[in-house]
């Protein structure tokens, strides 16, 4: 490293990052058990000597030759920013002016805090997190760590001297911490990318393997379905290596279970292999491990997993049956399939499992992760020269959650999946508009929604080419379709968009309320054989914000007690991330904005549905047998993605509700456009010539442009008149 001094800073050049020492002193990473440790003076960072040199960085396209160095810069401007959000909870607040805790009923070394948002990770908070708190008036602060997180509350374990003096009803201030754990594994990552030499998997040039034929398929469907086929081939083959192979699988097209088989198919052909199979979180890792439980994976979960929160199915497969556990290396090397999520892989690395160990490393929804993240499992632990990656995802849905606006203008919210697939020819389709399967397979049976409501999403972002194979038409003979036959809603609303404070989340009492109405028709009983019986958990509900979110849970509690039903919690509300890999026969979607005036706002808070194509597409293809879409179609309209759903559906017959007045220009043009298609010359303009408005001189505008002659207007517009000779 390269020191140059001046005046207070030390500038420090190193070979994966820029950063600056206060008082002369050059700060440093440190290794600690395997995870890199950054010292609190990495504050200096973004001094006024290094800053331009770290914004010529970030500026760059990412390459190898910067890769690490870039990416640490961005996840120190994700961490600045994460400590900024979570300072918005600490309390007090502008809710809350204190916090009481009270002893937990059968734990009395526990204290509990009550949280109302912790539900929503309103602030995040998982077990082992820590929190600092200080009794009201005075200052020492005691470090309590959280022990569980339940609906409302979480669980503190503290030093006995607070113990000791704690009562019921004492006052406390309360001040949240991140955790950088996170983070470190991704610093980590970042490093031993670069190590360990990963540029022909992270920068994949053009060459490949030959391929070879696949085994009898386990799942005889599969059979059917080419593209699905097709990839499963080339993954056992490794047709791609050292490329990563990608499953490109739009809604419902079965990537999980596309990868599922792979498995299965390389572990019965393959006796050396060793798999890891990750993903994001832990419902995508639970939901590809129980696809294949024949072949025994061992499932292993985070130490701030609950044991409460696994799977019954799972509990046997894992290190989590009754108590947290943590195998050893020469016990981890053993299982033929390890299942984990992309941070807990970074246990695998820690405790020292060789590269090359694992023969296949799989991580589905990789398009929902951080570049980091999904680097994890691979820098570390994949030997390129024989090793094979893949990965599955949709770049067209949700990405990675990105809180720095300023790391997502320097492309940190970009997948790896999406990265290889928009920058790399090996993933772009060729000259006649097909994908090379030895690098890519692109997913086209769609078996979940009907064609309706599958339409517009596989013409926006799928080149059209997403084929129907879902059997659901359980909803075209609802009574309040506006049209039969297309089970599609679009309902307009003219509400008001509110909000609470200076909070940036909004929401829409109006469309809460016709919402209700539309759940209250599904739920009744009907006494038509045509009404298809449907349950609470058949329906979801999306907002795009959580207060919008809290109101219609509020509302729904109203409409289950009112209509007698107890299981009316099973209705799923929740944001779009939420329901990102989920499906409900039913899907309703309150957009919520109203007003133009805050759609900066939503894009600094990454909220809302205006101008995010993404968003809108997970919400409209989690319907598997009816889409009902309330909002506002003046300001939808405003976005184009959105123009095309609302005029699909009025030319469909789906559109209800509120329709936006139309303008005179708009008006005048339908009418001549329907004259003319009539053929008439003759047409009589009746003007009040002591009215000359902006709307009679369009007409005219519209006359001397068509050379027009007395007409045929008035009779459109009053059927009954009659002209005297």
């Amino acid at each position: 490293a390269k020191t140059r001094s001046s005046g207070r800073h030390t500038l420090t050049v190193c070979s994966c990052l820029y950063y600056t020492g206060a008082h002369g002193v050059s700060q440093h990473w440190t290794r600690s058990k395997n995870c890199y440790h950054y010292l609190s003076d990495i504050r200096h960072l973004v001094a006024v000597q290094t800053w331009y040199q770290h914004v010529q960085v970030l500026k760059k396209p990412l390459n190898w030759e910067r890769y690490s160095e870039k990416f640490h810069l961005l996840l120190y401007l994700e961490e600045q920013q994460m400590k900024k959000d979570i300072k918005r909870y600490n309390i007090p607040n502008d809710d809350r002016a204190e916090a009481t805790m009270t002893r937990d009923q059968f734990n009395k070394k526990l204290l509990v805090l009550e949280l109302p948002g912790v539900a929503e990770n309103r602030p995040s908070v998982l077990r082992g997190d820590v929190l600092l708190v200080c009794l009201l008036g005075e200052k020492k602060k005691y470090r309590g760590y959280v022990h569980s997180v339940q609906l409302n509350s979480v669980h503190l374990s503290f030093h006995q001297e607070l113990l000791d003096r704690f009562e019921d009803g004492m006052k406390f201030s309360v001040e949240f911490t991140i955790s950088d754990l996170t983070l470190r594994l991704q610093h980590r990552a970042a490093e031993l990318a670069v190590k360990n030499n990963l540029r022909e998997v992270l920068f994949p040039s053009h060459r490949a393997f030959p391929s070879q034929q696949t085994n009898k398929l386990f799942d005889p469907k599969l059979e059917r379905n080419p593209e699905q086929y097709r990839a499963v081939q080339h993954i056992v083959a490794g047709s791609s290596k050292p490329a990563p192979y990608l499953v490109f699988g739009p809604p419902g097209t079965g990537k999980t279970v596309t990868l599922a088989e792979a498995i299965k198919q390389i572990v019965m052909t393959q006796a050396s292999c060793h798999i890891l199979a990750c993903a994001p979180t832990n419902s995508a890792a639970d939901q590809l491990c129980e696809k294949i439980l024949e072949f025994k994976p061992y499932r292993m979960f985070a130490q701030s997993l609950e044991s409460k929160n696994v799977p019954d199915i799972l509990k046997a497969f894992s290190n989590l049956d009754g108590k947290w556990n943590l195998p050893t290396k020469a016990e981890l090397m053993e299982h033929r399939i390890i299942v984990t999520t992309l941070y807990t892989a970074g246990r695998l690395v820690t405790s020292g499992i060789p590269k090359g160990h694992f023969t296949h490393i799989f991580v589905d929804e990789a398009g929902n992760a951080l570049e980091t993240e999904c680097l994890i499992p691979l820098a570390g632990l994949l030997c390129t020269e024989s090793g094979q990656v893949v990965l599955a995802g949709d770049p067209k849905q949700l990405g990675p959650i990105v809180r720095s606006s300023l790391a997502k203008e320097y492309g940190m919210g970009v997948s790896l999946l999406e990265r290889l697939m928009n920058d790399f020819p090996l993933y772009s389709k060729n000259e006649k508009g097909e994908f090379n399967n030895r690098f890519v397979t692109k997913l086209l049976k769609n078996y979940r929604s009907h064609p309706a409501i599958l339409k517009v999403p596989s013409e926006l972002f799928y080149d059209g080419e997403l084929e129907v194979c879902a059997k659901e038409n359980s909803f075209c003979s609802w009574e309040p379709l506006p049209m039969q036959g297309f089970p599609v809603i679009f309902h307009g609303v003219n509400g008001v968009d509110e909000r609470e404070g200076s909070s940036p989340s909004f929401f829409n009492v109006t469309e809460v309320e016709v919402l209700m109405d539309y759940v209250e028709k599904l739920l009744q009983k009907q006494a038509k054989k045509v009404q298809p019986a449907v349950s609470p958990s058949d329906i979801g509900i999306i907002a795009p914000y959580r207060k919008q979110v809290q109101k219609i849970r509020k509302a729904l509690h109203i409409v289950g007690k009112n209509l007698k039903l107890r299981d009316v919690s099973d209705l799923k509300v929740g944001t779009v991330e939420e329901f990102q890999g989920q499906e409900r026969r039913v899907i309703m979607v309150s957009t919520v904005r109203s007003r133009p005036d805050y759609t900066e706002l939503d894009k600094e808070f990454n909220l809302g549905f205006i101008k995010n194509e993404k968003r809108f597409n997970v919400a409209v293809t989690r319907a598997k047998a009816l889409l009902i879409v309330v909002g506002n179609p003046t300001m939808l309209n405003t976005d184009e993605t959105w123009k095309k759903f609302i005029q699909y559906c009025k030319d469909e017959g789906g559109s209800t509700g509120f329709t936006p007045a139309e303008d005179d220009e708009d008006m005048v043009m339908r009418l001549f456009a329907l004259l003319k298609a009539k053929g008439d010359k003759h047409i009589f303009i009746f003007i009040n010539p002591l009215k000359i408005s902006n709307f009679n001189l369009l007409i005219l505008k519209f006359c001397f442009c068509l050379n027009a002659t007395p007409c045929y207007l008035l009779q459109i517009l009053d059927p009954e008149w009659r002209s005297d000779p």
